[in-house]
């Protein structure tokens, strides 16, 4: 016969209340959690190509257009159309003078080589001269009744300035132009 070390009704006691007091104690203990799996990683779609722009036109008249508006005031001796984006210097300026009955197609630069103007129904090159100011422009005179200037206002849609050295604009031929026209020609 077993000895055991506890009167034999606490033993047959003793052991399925260690049975239950064991897995009570196993339902306490946080069970170690799974592993969190490495996040799977997919390449980067890969960006769709840019649109290619269209083919350059040999016509100017398809061309953008140089950003930008125009602006009208008045002053003292005359009036001035600026065109160009708010906070810079106007990329062309066509300002009347009264008192001398001529216009000055101005651009900023410093370049002397003439300055071209394309129209649906015209082309000319200009001369042009410094103007004297800061920041610099060059201009060209033309009178009140240049017929350029009614090709310039009656364009269709747009005309071009080219000058070598500089930049082409592509200008909207807007009611500025033949507003500060009619001004001159009084």
């Amino acid at each position: 016969m077993r000895a055991y070390p506890f009167p034999r009704p606490v033993a047959r006691i003793a052991g399925p209340l260690a049975v239950t007091i064991a897995a009570m104690l196993a339902g306490c203990i946080p069970s170690r959690p799974a592993p969190t799996p490495p996040p799977v990683v997919h390449p980067a779609p890969e960006p769709a190509p840019e649109p290619a722009p269209p083919p350059a036109s040999s016509d100017w008249r398809d061309w953008p257009l140089t950003p930008g508006t125009w602006t009208y005031a008045r002053d003292p001796r005359g009036s001035v159309a600026k065109f160009g984006t708010a906070g810079a210097d106007a990329a062309l300026v066509l300002r009347c003078d009264l008192q001398r009955r001529q216009l000055y197609l101005s651009r900023p630069g410093i370049a002397l080589t003439p300055m071209t103007i394309r129209t649906t129904s015209a082309t000319r090159a200009l001369a042009v001269q410094p103007t004297g100011g800061a920041p610099a422009y060059v201009a060209a005179t033309l009178t009140a009744r240049d017929p350029l200037l009614d090709a310039i206002g009656f364009s269709r849609g747009r005309f071009i300035v080219e000058q070598q050295g500089a930049a082409t604009l592509v200008v909207p031929a807007w009611a500025e132009i033949e507003r500060v026209t009619e001004d001159c020609r009084g």
